[in-house]
This record gives C-alpha cells, sequence and structure tokens, in this order.
C-alpha cells in the first residue's frame, strides 16, 4: 500500500527501515523522542528508560525548575547523554505550538511521542468548577490529540515511529479519581484506537498504557491514609503499589521495533487490578 503522506512508510517495510539503520529489535539507537510531564514521576521514568535503550530524548514540562532538575539527574545517570528540555504548559494551545517550534527548529526529526502530561483535582461531580473540570481536559486529552497531530509531519517520515498515551485504568472502569478524570482517560483510551487505525498506513503505531496506583508525589498523599492504602492493596492481587520504571518498561516496549505489530493496544499496568474492579 502507498501512503497517503508520501512518507518513508510506503517504501520500506519496518524490517526494511530497521536494518538500514542497523538497530537491533530490542534498542531505540538512533531515535529521537519527546516526553511530556518529565520532570518527575512516570515521565521522568520514561525518558530514564528510553535514554537507557539508546534513544535521543527531548523532554517537556511546565516547572522550569523541575525540568532543570530532571536534566541534571538524567545527565549524572547516563553521562553519555544529552538530554534537552522544554519549559512549557501543554494544557496551553499556544505553548503546545512552541514545543513543536522548538523540536522543528532542533532538526533532529522524531520517531517517538510519549503523551504523559497529565493532571487531577479528585472531587465529587456537583464540586468542580468550570475552569477546573476543562483543565482536567486540556491537560490530560486535548494535550495528546493536538501534540500528535503536530508529530504527525515528523513521525511519518519514518517506517517505524510511535505514538504511546499515558492513559488510566480510571478509563477503563470506575476509579475514585472524580468523573472528568475518568472521562478523559477513556477518551485518550479511544484517541489512541482512532489513530492507531487511521495512521496505520502512514507507519505511525499508537498504543497507550494504563496505570494503577503508582508510587509517585501526586499519590503519595492518598497512600498515606493507611485505611485507604489497604482498600487499595485489597483490590490488587500483586499485593502493592507499582513504581514508575514498571511503567516506563511498558512504555519503552511499546516504542522498541520488537512491538513493530503492535498497535491500537492499551496494556493495563496495574498488578491484576481491572480483574478486580475497585
Amino acid at each position: 500500500m502507498v501512503s497517503s503522506s508520501g512518507s518513508l512508510a510506503a517504501i520500506l517495510s519496518p524490517g526494511d527501515e530497521e536494518m538500514a539503520m542497523g538497530t537491533n529489535r530490542w534498542r531505540l539507537d538512533g531515535q529521537v523522542a519527546l516526553v511530556t510531564g518529565a520532570s518527575a514521576g512516570i515521565g521522568r521514568a520514561i525518558a530514564a528508560e528510553l535514554i537507557e535503550l539508546g534513544a535521543d530524548v527531548l523532554i517537556v514540562a511546565r516547572d522550569q525548575d523541575g525540568l532543570d532538575v530532571a536534566v541534571d539527574e538524567l545527565e549524572d545517570q547516563f553521562p553519555d547523554a544529552e538530554v534537552r528540555a522544554f519549559a512549557a504548559d501543554v494544557s496551553d494551545t499556544e505553548q503546545r505550538r512552541e514545543v513543536f517550534d522548538w523540536v522543528e527548529d532542533l532538526g533532529d526529526g522524531l520517531q517517538i511521542l510519549v503523551n504523559n502530561a497529565g493532571t487531577n483535582a479528585s472531587k465529587p461531580t456537583m464540586d468542580y468548577a468550570d475552569d477546573e473540570w476543562r483543565d482536567i481536559f486540556e491537560t490530560n486529552l486535548f494535550s495528546a490529540f493536538e501534540l500528535s497531530r503536530f508529530a504527525f509531519p515528523l513521525l511519518s517520515q519514518h517506517a517505524t515511529s510511535s505514538i504511546v498515551n499515558v492513559g488510566s485504568v480510571s478509563g477503563l472502569t470506575h476509579v475514585r479519581t472524580g468523573s472528568p478524570y475518568g472521562m478523559s482517560k477513556a477518551a485518550l483510551h479511544q484517541l489512541t484506537k482512532n489513530l492507531a487505525c487511521e495512521w496505520a498506513e502512514d507507519g505511525v503505531r499508537v498504543n497507550a498504557v494504563a496505570p494503577w496506583y503508582i508510587r509517585t508525589r501526586r499519590t503519595s498523599v492518598k497512600l498515606a491514609n493507611p485505611d485507604y492504602l489497604d482498600e487499595v492493596l485489597d483490590r490488587t492481587p500483586m499485593g502493592r503499589i507499582g513504581e514508575p520504571e514498571e511503567v516506563a518498561a511498558a512504555v519503552a516496549f511499546l516504542c522498541l521495533p520488537a512491538a513493530s505489530y503492535v498497535t491500537g493496544e492499551c496494556i493495563a499496568v496495574d498488578g491484576g487490578f481491572l480483574r478486580y474492579g475497585f
């Protein structure tokens, strides 16, 4: 099939491009990856995992100070890596454009986009102010939609590009996160399926991961409540809280050439939670 975009995908199969690049199925050498929400937590762990696999990583977050710390930590961890960062709030349309102006100005192209940036304010449905629930949708859903659109011209120049959206089990079943968060993540999972089908002929795979409770700064307050923690663990067959690196490993797999026939999937990283519900 000839790609409608006239991209490299129309000329090379994924296997051909892999051979041309001299890459290993379990490596990301020579690939450029953009990770949003990457100054801490899951995003920071994803950046580290991709660097370890050989990718050149670009990180984005809204807090410049947090980004500076993340860059220093990542470059200490990986002395041979050059980590480039850009401070932007991806909930803002104009700043989303600025991110891709920056990426294009770098001139290195793009093979991987990880839409990880997210936010939440957990409360009863009737208690949300308009700006609160709209901000959740802008950050969790609309940023992924628009950044994927901005990334497409760059991604479609290759036969083996990928997008990974960081969703949530809240988008698959009821969880006590508040309805806007669950709605935004459910829509993100559906966006993953739509783009996977629409962009497959252009060589762009689109997948998602759906974490349950992961040990991050954002979850620390709730999990500090012993009674609530006991409830969470009771509904988690593996009986523990997940680590950011465990989500990062699933994201990295979906970016690898080894996953070249996987698209439109959502991998739950949940210790078995979805077999129970909550």
